[in-house]
């Protein structure tokens, strides 16, 4: 079975150069310094009209935690909706009670508005108090293709052995456990090989140095902003390659 490599991207300039270099899905977000927040109408209906590979939209209205407010469900909901009607082929979502227990019903009026299209579940996992009882209430939702995780360590190098288990748990269903945080060429097949996993997700950034000609005296962001993230083609050729083999 192939080895999908989905590659997360926050800016239309990053989508021909992940899609050039290999990648077969992307999970297309903004600010992907802040983990990856809902990116633009604009940006979504311009990258579905370029791209020739899936587009995944996450549907993540803040930084922070996965505890939302009730306004906050309403606008995951109308991004849900606008990722839908500007023919996106799925979505990536999650949502926490308090506790750290799935917010089901949030998450099934989301599933119930992406209306047909894929599911993620994203890093929210990772947050979640009782995996195993998390990962069971997602089985029970078989629109959800795939749940994003680290393995609930800090990367997923480190958290492989958890990942194994996932992996076998849901081997003999149609979800599938796509290993991400800290994914690199040099650990991208070890993890693979030593989970299963048939999905691995990675961002591939590097710098690009800014194109003004003049340097900035006042700072829009906490950020340096003499230059700015993008897709590295080096790195996702490189991790494409390295579980080639592994198909």
């Amino acid at each position: 079975m192939t080895v999908i490599v989905e590659v997360c991207i926050d800016s239309i300039q990053s989508l021909p150069i992940a899609q050039r270099a290999g990648a077969d899905r992307i999970e297309l977000c903004s600010s992907l310094k802040l983990g990856g927040l809902t990116p633009s109408a604009g940006t979504l209906y311009q990258a579905i009209k370029q791209a020739h590979v899936p587009i995944y939209s996450i549907i993540r209205p803040r930084e922070g935690d996965f505890v939302y407010t009730g306004e906050e469900a309403e606008v995951m909901l109308k991004d849900i909706a606008t990722a839908r009607q500007a023919g996106g082929h799925g979505v990536v979502i999650g949502a926490l009670h308090a506790d750290g227990s799935l917010h089901l019903d949030l998450l099934d009026a989301m599933l119930k508005e992406a209306g047909g299209m894929g599911v993620t579940f994203h890093r929210a996992f990772d947050h979640c108090a009782d995996p195993m009882t998390a990962l069971d209430a997602i089985l029970a939702r078989p629109t959800i293709e795939r749940v994003l995780t680290s393995g609930g360590a800090t990367t997923a190098a480190q958290g492989k052995t958890q990942l194994k288990t996932w992996v076998e748990y849901t081997r003999h269903t149609s979800l599938r456990i796509m290993p991400g945080a800290g994914i690199t060429v040099t650990n991208a097949a070890d993890i693979i090989d030593h989970t299963g996993a048939r999905d691995i997700h990675l961002s591939a950034r590097t710098t690009r140095p800014s194109s003004a000609h003049t340097k900035p005296t006042v700072a829009m962001g906490e950020e340096d902003e003499s230059g700015y993230p993008i897709t590295d083609p080096i790195l996702v050729k490189a991790v494409k390659q390295a579980v080639a083999h592994l198909n």
